[in-house]
């Protein structure tokens, strides 16, 4: 039970407890409708009274809180009153008259509200009707043990025993039910009543059963000389202290999320009922644990293969490849629970990542510290596998536990193109040895590159920054690069083999228009016209190219601007020498 749905249970207990003792000393609830009925002298005089009392109780046995010393009070209390009712020639019967005491219950006798015989007779079919209802009322009552046991422990600060307590309630119901009496359960007034005045263990509640049961049997008239301003005193001083102690004193405990969620539970208590505040406080509580919940970062720490690499040694040509393209390997060390609320924040840092790691060829979940997913979560995943699927990033998950391992596969997030490794150590060697296969003999390639990009721009610095920007990216014969009528989203730039230009033909087959060889480029005039692609792109043999996307390339715009001025320099060049050659070509067919 969340904390603040007990304060707030417990202060309207309080809240209650006052109006309560308003109805008992005066006979009438406090409402704005009944406020006229509070004006009149005597209902303010015994309302002052049951103040007075409640008054000394604090200034007295509130401090001390000795065990004799709440009887004595009220003992004197009692005295005191029937003193001043003498004084001022009030006989015990106009007290009564006047409200000032309790009427006496009318004489009682002993009886069994069934018989053998009427068991016979009972129409036992019935009880198929009435399961709902007996349903209903176990409910409620085993639902407000739980919560006043709850309540008394969190005020008195001493641990319960809930199955005790729910099975004892249980055995007294059925006994009360036996002999005609009410479904009850335990009481947070009185029992911390109790616990404050030293009753700690059953004898308090073993004699007030016993006297309770004697005044019943032999003199129930006793209960009209009992003032009922003594008793309302004793009311107001617990409800008071009740509120005090949770409406004021725990906002020094409480944060202020929890502190509005107590007083909002405390309203909605008073205002609509127990069951009400009690559901709707666990609702509040839920909403307020998941809004903190959603704070926590997922990601522990994150690393790539440059700075965290397996346990492996290598050579060190091998170590020189890993810590030029250590950074391919991207990972991420998850913790907590994933639900809704960090699942989405967890995709939006995974896009983050990608949009400034082009070059990342793998990424790694590592779930070690992950206590499990939820529905929300693994949707998300979903959405980063197409993400990553669409970058052509391998997706590998560490210490994938059984549960979690079940929810993503609901989701259909694990397939074949995502591993799952036992440990994070073999899943970055299994990586590395990825990147040293894939790199090892691509000395030449990336030299003549850098050679490529030299001679465009003029620099080594700016030939540097241009292929980190880029992707690489590897096609067989007949691929399809792009395709026409698809956003311009990228350039490419062919370091090694030949592509065609294709555009589709009446009959439905396309047709090359144009063939492009190594260091050539294509896709320029879409990238900066931003226009939809106007042919397709086909590999016609095995192609190494370069993708500079379009992200990238506003990237490039807003960080370096001397770097994009050569670009867009260049890429005029090309499109001129283009043109030159079609209008050649036009005056050849004109001949």
């Amino acid at each position: 039970m969340p904390y603040p749905v007990v304060g707030g249970f417990l202060a309207a207990t309080g809240c209650l407890i006052l109006l309560g003792a308003v109805r008992v000393i005066t006979g009438h609830s406090l409402q704005f409708e009944t406020l006229g009925q509070f004006e009149d002298i005597l209902t303010l005089s015994k309302l002052g009274a049951a103040c007075a009392m409640a008054l000394v109780l604090y200034m007295t046995w509130h401090r001390s809180r000795s065990s004799f010393g709440l009887p004595a009070l009220l003992i004197g209390g009692v005295v005191a009153a029937h003193v001043v009712f003498r004084l001022a020639g009030l006989s015990p019967a106009a007290a009564q008259a006047e409200g000032w005491t309790f009427e006496p219950p009318p004489s009682v006798m002993f009886m069994l509200p069934w018989s053998i015989e009427g068991l016979a007779h009972y129409p036992w079919k019935i009880l198929a009707e009435l399961s709902g209802n007996l349903i209903a009322v176990i409910f409620v009552t085993a639902s407000c043990t739980l919560f006043n046991t709850t309540g008394v422990e969190v005020a008195t600060n001493r641990e319960a025993n809930l199955e005790r307590e729910l099975n004892v309630t249980g055995i007294a119901n059925m006994l009360s039910g036996a002999f005609g009496g009410y479904t009850g359960c335990i009481s947070i007034s009185r029992s911390v009543l109790n616990f404050n005045g030293g009753g700690t263990g059953p004898l308090a509640g073993l004699t007030v059963a016993a006297i309770s049961l004697l005044m019943l049997v032999f003199a129930p008239a006793l209960l009209g000389y009992m003032p009922k301003f003594v008793l309302g005193g004793l009311l107001i001083y617990l409800g008071a202290d009740q509120l005090h102690k949770w409406v004021v004193q725990s906002r020094r405990r409480l944060s202020l999320t929890d502190y509005l969620s107590l007083l909002a539970i405390v309203v909605i208590i008073v205002g609509w009922g127990f069951i009400a505040g009690i559901l709707i406080g666990v609702v509040i509580g839920c909403a307020t644990f998941a809004l903190s919940a959603s704070r926590i970062d997922s990601i522990k720490f994150s690393f790539d293969g440059s700075e965290y690499r397996s346990s492996l040694d290598r050579s060190r040509e091998q170590l020189a490849v890993l810590s030029a393209h250590g950074r391919s390997i991207q990972g991420l060390n998850l913790q907590s629970y994933l639900f809704f609320g960090s699942a989405n924040r967890l995709y939006q840092h995974v896009k983050a990542l990608l949009a400034r790691h082009p070059e990342c060829r793998f990424l790694l979940f590592d779930f070690k510290l992950v206590t499990g997913v939820d529905s929300s979560a693994a949707y998300s995943f979903a959405q980063i596998k197409r993400t990553a699927h669409e970058r052509g990033i391998r997706l590998i998950m560490v210490h994938l536990q059984a549960a979690t391992e079940k929810a993503l596969r609901s989701s259909e997030f694990i397939s074949q193109d995502v591993s799952i490794m036992p440990e994070l150590d073999h899943a970055l060697e299994w990586c590395e040895n990825e990147i040293i296969a894939q790199h090892e003999g691509r000395g030449d390639e990336e030299a003549s590159l850098r050679d490529w990009f030299v001679r465009i721009l003029g620099t080594e610095e700016e030939a540097a920054e241009l292929i980190h920007r880029c992707e690489r990216l590897e096609v067989d014969a007949g691929d399809v690069i792009v395709r026409a009528g698809d956003a311009a989203d990228s350039m490419h730039f062919i370091l090694d083999g030949r592509v065609g230009v294709m555009i589709p033909t009446g009959d439905g087959e396309l047709t090359r228009v144009r063939s492009l060889g190594r260091y050539t480029t294509v896709g320029e005039m879409g990238l900066v016209a931003q226009t939809p692609r106007s042919a397709t792109i086909q590999a016609e043999i095995a192609s190494i190219l370069y993708v500079l996307s379009a992200p990238q390339f506003e990237a490039i715009k807003t960080e370096n601007a001397t770097l994009s001025q050569k670009l867009l320099t260049f890429f005029v060049l090309v499109m001129a020498e283009r043109l030159t050659f079609a209008n050649r070509l036009i005056g050849v067919l004109r001949r």
